[in-house]
């Protein structure tokens, strides 16, 4: 065990010697977790900014107000989500 521990420390593998190299693996895991949960996450605006326009134009008939569903206001529901579609109906009100 003692020659196990020695050569260990030859290569600089010390407790504190591999301190450095578990850092940058934690980090570079980080950085690999958060790229691959972006998708995922644009996806789930996209639904939820797609339902919200569809209830809305439910609902809206109701009352008589309809949101014409463009390329443009599914893209910015879309990314945005809840927001996006709250915005895409807050510019269908105030300024149309």
């Amino acid at each position: 065990m003692e020659m196990l521990e020695s050569v260990a420390a030859g290569a600089g593998l010390s407790p504190l010697g591999s301190l450095g190299p578990m850092i940058v693996g934690v980090v570079i895991l980080l950085i690999v977790v958060k790229l691959l949960s972006m998708p995922f996450k644009l996806v789930w605006n996209g639904i939820c900014g797609a339902v919200l326009l569809w209830a809305m134009n439910l609902l809206g008939a109701l009352v008589g107000l309809t949101i014409k569903i463009t390329v443009v206001n599914a893209l910015i529901a879309g990314f945005f989500g809840i927001p996006g579609a709250l915005a895409v109906l807050a510019y269908e009100l105030l300024v149309k």
